[in-house]
């Protein structure tokens, strides 16, 4: 969401005034000028079921009068400020994902959630298949399908510093190699990916961190795969393209519809990478093709996992055709460029022609990009 934000607005900026009001990560109110953006933080004292406890952003975002504001949600605080009062007179949302956890969520938030979905001009999301699987999208007035784009030059083409540095921890495990990239939580499915892994051959890289990392590596010496598996940690951002290159393929085994996209999918394509990924109900297995850019298998299954990445470790012919149709997908479809000119009309429409809206976006068909059957552009 945060890097999302951060593209929409440096992308509209030059030509919109732009202010953000975020939550900070202490307990400070912080103003600052990043660009042409502003931004304020408002201080946070804590968090209570992932929750930033900002009661001073409520109080923040009303001083600011606008045109259109634009909500990113789930975000429960900036949520709860606008049902009470939105300090302009058009409000968008763009919905990034439904709430699963924790348990009462849905059923207290939601429905404030679903008093915001109705009362927005235009509710936006990445892919159609979220438009129509979300119980929450389906209380829009209007949907608007706004795929997320990436800077794609960056993963299509690496310095040689940064080869080097990722071939040379990438040597501590043989090749051919298939890498994930992901905050090591819940909802990633990476137990299931060393199930996997068992029942394969080849290595797997792992880039990232977080509070699955003990239990992971404890799985990796159970299972005797510790010459297979390397945790390689946080990677810099300047390094991470290069990571990409240097590995055979890409996988993505989420078990749950918290992973309403993968935007690290789109970065493997447009590296060249083929995919292999879940049948969730989101927009995960709509960004990765079957059979087009990667291979696609039902969430949970080790042995299916197991043996999609297998074809692909074991068939450079195939990973060659996929990965071919998985850059052609992500030039397509998911360039930051593409992202910010989608956006910039659908707010332009919002506020300057709102007469037109019901012609031009409906619920049902998910405007303003038209996709066919396959997911290709019409």
């Amino acid at each position: 969401m945060e890097t999302v934000l951060r593209d929409l607005c440096d992308g509209t900026a030059a030509e919109w005034n732009v202010q953000v009001v975020a939550a900070n990560d202490r307990g400070e109110t912080t103003r600052e000028r990043c660009g042409e953006v502003n931004v304020v933080r408002a201080a946070a004292w804590g968090q209570a079921a992932s929750v930033p406890l900002c009661p001073s952003l409520p109080f923040e975002l009303w001083r600011h009068r606008a045109d259109c504001v634009v909500l990113h949600e789930p975000n429960p605080i900036a949520g709860t400020a606008l049902f009470l009062h939105t300090p302009a007179p058009r409000l968008v949302v763009w919905h990034h994902s439904d709430l699963v956890r924790p348990w009462w969520a849905p059923a207290t938030y939601g429905r404030l959630q679903r008093a915001l979905y109705r009362r927005a001009e235009c509710v936006i999301v990445s892919s159609p298949p979220l438009a129509a699987e979300s119980g929450l999208v389906r209380h829009a007035r209007r949907v608007a399908v706004i795929p997320f784009g990436i800077e794609l030059e960056r993963y299509e083409h690496v310095d040689s510093a940064s080869r080097a540095r990722a071939d040379a921890a990438l040597a501590a495990v043989p090749g051919p190699r298939v890498l994930f990239v992901g905050r090591l939580v819940y909802y990633k499915g990476l137990e299931v990916l060393l199930n996997a892994m068992s029942r394969c051959g080849g290595s797997l890289v792992i880039v990232g961190e977080g509070p699955r990392d003990g239990a992971l590596r404890s799985l990796v010496a159970e299972k005797g795969l510790g010459g297979r598996v390397l945790f390689a940690g946080r990677v810099a951002d300047a390094d991470l393209p290069a990571f990409y290159q240097a590995c055979d393929a890409f996988v993505l085994p989420s078990t749950l519809r918290t992973e309403a996209f993968g935007v690290v999918q789109i970065e493997a394509m447009a590296a060249g990478r083929p995919v292999v990924s879940t049948n969730l109900p989101t927009g995960v297995p709509w960004v990765n093709q079957d059979g087009v850019s990667g291979l696609v298998v039902t969430p949970g299954d080790a042995e299916a996992l197991g043996a999609a990445l297998g074809r692909l470790l074991e068939d450079s012919a195939l990973r060659q055709r996929l990965g071919e149709g998985a850059r052609r997908r992500a030039q397509a479809l998911f360039s930051r460029e593409r992202m910010v000119a989608t956006f910039k009309s659908v707010i332009d429409a919002v506020v300057h022609t709102p007469e037109l809206l019901d012609g031009r976006f409906a619920a049902s068909d998910a405007a303003p990009i038209h996709y066919g059957k396959s997911g290709e552009v019409l």
